[in-house]
């Protein structure tokens, strides 16, 4: 029995290693080669045609020289002040995102609120870039775990300036909407090349909750929010 036990755990151990070993090999080829899609787009398209019997897409890449400096302050300001720095997790961002979630359990069961609070992430760029590429969006430790190594797999073998290419290339900025250059095109129809400091940082707002600033992407939080980053862009430090 305890034969059988010990065959099966490092049988798991094994796969498990073999999986990282994937993982790391995807990562590195992207030195090179960019991805041609993400996990979570995958799923954004499979959710579409479900819903709606058609996929609405729109994705174009550009090189990091295409992508402005204007948008990649405005993204660092408003998502990860930090990115230059860390080492691909914000511990302190970690710690205060946990105690906000805390206390807002506590409220929220206080008050006997049937709907769960909301929950405030403190992710870096890096680890929505992990999230993105290759996970589902579940919550549960395993997959926040398997996040981390990610993490520290695109840190270790990708440089921060094509960790911050490849994430403004990829991310979502609406339904079927994705990377800087769709984006750009699309709300205010010029190339990504062109966006000024408002525009960009406008853009950058919308990142936490896309689908739901796209119906609205002129309203008063965006265009106050998006002050506030401009305020802030010439301090963000890019890679």
């Amino acid at each position: 029995m305890l034969r059988h036990i010990g065959r099966l755990v490092a049988v798991l151990a094994l796969a498990v290693l073999c999986l990282q070993l994937w993982f790391a090999g995807r990562i590195a080829l992207m030195n090179w080669i960019a991805p041609q899609s993400t996990s979570f787009q995958r799923s954004e398209a499979l959710r579409l045609m479900k819903e709606k019997q058609q996929v609405p897409w729109a994705q174009a890449w550009v090189d990091d020289a295409q992508l402005p400096r204007t948008l990649k302050r405005a993204v660092i300001a408003s998502e990860d002040d930090g990115f230059a720095e860390h080492g691909g997790v914000d511990w302190d961002a970690l710690k205060g995102a946990w105690h906000k979630n805390e206390k807002a359990q506590a409220r929220a069961e206080a008050r006997k609120a049937k709907a769960p609070p909301k929950v405030i992430g403190g992710s870096t760029i890096t680890q929505q870039l992990a999230k993105n590429l290759f996970l589902s969006g579940e919550r549960t430790l395993l997959r926040k775990g398997q996040e981390l190594i990610i993490t520290l797999m695109l840190e270790g073998l990708l440089s921060k300036q094509r960790i911050l290419e490849i994430y403004l290339n990829s991310v979502e900025w609406g339904e079927g909407l994705f990377g800087a250059q769709a984006a750009a095109r699309h709300y205010f129809h010029m190339d990504a090349a062109r966006l000024g400091s408002f525009e960009a940082a406008r853009l950058a707002v919308m990142l936490p909750a896309p689908k739901r600033f796209e119906r609205q992407p002129g309203s008063a939080y965006v265009i106050n929010r998006a002050g506030l980053i401009v305020g802030r862009m010439n301090s963000a430090q890019v890679p």
